[in-house]
């Protein structure tokens, strides 16, 4: 999947929100058994990166409805 945000806001205030853009982005997604990488890149050409490997654990995903019974992918 890959999501490009376009957004009215100057580059001081990219450069203020993107480190918490991308925290906010990465706790929804660590929930996840799957593997991923957000990177947020500012119109300033500032690039800000985080990686994370799948989670193996589908019971964790309880509370949030998700079927445990599903096959987790393999990285």
């Amino acid at each position: 999947m890959h999501i490009e945000l376009t957004s009215t806001l100057t580059q001081e205030d990219e450069n203020r929100i993107a480190p918490a853009v991308l925290k906010a982005l990465s706790a929804i997604l660590d929930i996840l058994p799957i593997s991923y990488m957000v990177r947020v890149e500012t119109t300033d050409q500032s690039v800000l990166e985080n990686v994370s490997q799948a989670v193996s654990n589908w019971d964790a995903l309880a509370p949030l409805g998700v079927d445990s019974t599903l096959p987790v992918a393999e990285s």
